[in-house]
């Protein structure tokens, strides 16, 4: 027979406030991980047009780059690329035992780093939408 747990606060939803730094850096590896898995699908999706003939792939890719949703998320999939790149480097340089003092620092240099990448990027992306 099985017994009752009493799990105290896994069910509170509002536990997410008492996250520390490495929690969320915890939670946005794992959700741009599985977000950049997600794209591979779609990527392959899109490059098996090329089967169909140069002008099948050529008319996808042009009639995917001319709608303004993709090109948003093609912002949305430089933002979560670069962070999931910034935040693993910083995690290889924990697990050599470099700056584990200040892993929240190098965190939020990464989510900085990240924005800055991303908004200086937004005018390449966006050219020709309008």
């Amino acid at each position: 027979m099985s017994q009752s747990y009493n799990r105290g606060l896994v069910e509170d939803f509002g536990r997410w406030r008492e996250f520390t730094a490495g929690m969320w850096a915890w939670i946005f590896h794992k959700f741009t991980g599985w977000v950049l898995v997600g794209y591979l699908f779609t990527h392959i999706a899109v490059l098996s047009t090329a089967i169909s003939g140069a002008n099948a792939y050529t008319d996808t890719i042009q009639g995917l780059e001319s709608l303004l949703v993709v090109r948003v998320m093609e912002v949305g999939l430089l933002a979560v690329a670069v962070f999931h790149i910034l935040n693993g480097v910083r995690l290889l340089f924990v697990d050599l035992g470099l700056g584990l003092e200040s892993q929240d620092k190098s965190f939020y240099a990464s989510l900085i780093v990240t924005g800055v990448i991303v908004l200086a990027s937004i005018p390449t992306f966006l050219e020709g939408a309008f």
